[in-house]
Parts: C-alpha cells; structure tokens; sequence
C-alpha cells in the first residue's frame, strides 16, 4: 500500500503538468467549434438547399463517422494535401508540424457537426411568440435572430451543450494518437517507462474527475446566470 501511495505521489507532478494541455483543447476546441456550429445550424434549416444540403451533409458526416478517423485524416490527410519545402519555410510550419494543431481542428470540426444539429433543434423549439413579438417591435430579420431567437436557443440547449463539453474534455485524450501529450497521454508514457499498468490509469482517471466536476460546477454558474430571470424567486 505504501509503495503504490509513493508510486502515485511520484507521478503527480506529471500528471498535472500535462493538465494544461488537455484543458487549452477542450477550451480552444469548444470555442471555435460551437462558433462555428451557428452558421451550421443556420444553413441547415435554410429554405436554400445550397445551403441546407451541404450543411446536412456534415453534420452527418461528423456525427457518423469516429472522431478517432477523423482525426487521422486530417492530421495524416494534410500532410500528403501540403507536400514540398514550401511548407517549412513558409510562417504555417510552426503550425502544421505541431500536432496540437491538428487536434484543435478536428475536435473543433467535430464539436461543430454535434453542436449544430443541437442548435438547429433549439431554434426551432424557439416560442413563436417571441418572435412575433420582436416582429412587432418593429426588429429586422437580422436583429430578431442576434437579440431573440439566437439567445433564447443557447438558453434552451444549454444543459446539451455542457454535456457536449463534458464529452469533449474526455475525448481529448485522442490527441495523445497523434504525438500530443495531455493527461491520458502522459499517463501511457508513465506505463511505457515504468511497466505499471493501473496506478498511471487510475491517477489519470482521478484527473478527469476532478476536471469534469470543476467543469460542470462552472458550466451550472454560467446556466444559472443566463436562465436567471427564469428561475423562481426564493
């Protein structure tokens, strides 16, 4: 028992510096994803098929298929789209020959895809009333889907999104497949250099407890800051 307490205490240290990495992924991922999950929803549920079909188009391809492969494919994929020396003396190869890069944009593309289909059924669960209500104020088109519609879907969908996130900061841990290393990572080179397999599991697996719970106390802040004038008076 002692030993394994030393054991983990030895490896504390490393984990936790590869916290930061983890958490600058799900942060970074879940902001330029969910921005981009709003022109997404909005082509989805345009009476232009232009726009509506290529935006169904990638919500299924990014739902349907593993975040693992996709992934691969663009962290692979781009490497033989990019070929010759262009790239390493161009001001894109700090960029492109980091793989933490790569794992922002395929998270992002993917947090985009789930996040749209999300926000597209919100603004279509937005009360009619409301709406006509802005019409009559005399709002444009314009003005009712940035001051009404848009904030009111973020308000319904929000506990879905949080999970979203949730899901999110546990999937990073793909990013160690492509040379990036976050907790889960970290953990695997601890087993590599030091042959134990479920104490380096097990203290990773506290790390995502503890940051998921911080996660979801944060994201409840921020749910009851915005649904404050809904909630009942004490």
């Amino acid at each position: 028992m002692d030993e394994s307490l030393s054991f983990f205490l030895s490896i504390a240290p490393t984990l936790l510096a590869a916290v930061p990495v983890t958490l600058t992924l799900t942060f970074f991922s879940a902001l330029i994803g969910n921005s981009l999950a709003v022109p997404v929803a909005v082509a989805s549920l345009s009476p232009n098929p232009l726009l509506r079909y290529p935006s169904a188009f990638y919500i299924f391809v990014m739902r349907g298929t593993p975040l693992l492969a996709q992934t691969y494919l663009i962290y692979y994929g781009l490497g033989e789209l990019l070929p010759g020396t262009w790239v390493q003396k161009s001001f894109l190869w700090p960029y492109l020959r980091d793989g933490f890069w790569y794992a922002i944009f395929a998270f992002s593309l993917n947090t985009a895809g789930y996040t749209g289909e999300i926000l597209r059924g919100a603004i279509m669960a937005v009360p009619k009333g409301e709406i006509e209500a802005a019409r009559a104020y005399g709002f444009s088109k314009g003005l009712i889907f940035w001051r009404v519609t848009l904030p009111r879907a973020i308000q319904i969908c929000l506990p879905t999104m949080t999970g979203e996130t949730i899901l999110l900061l546990k999937a990073t841990s793909l990013a160690s497949l492509i040379t990036v290393w976050e907790v889960m990572g970290t953990a695997r080179q601890i087993q590599k250099v030091t042959f134990r397999v479920y104490e380096p599991l097990i203290a990773a697996g506290l790390l995502y407890i503890i940051m998921v719970f911080v996660l979801t106390r944060l994201m409840i802040i921020v749910e009851r800051r915005i649904n404050r004038h809904r909630l009942a008076p004490v």
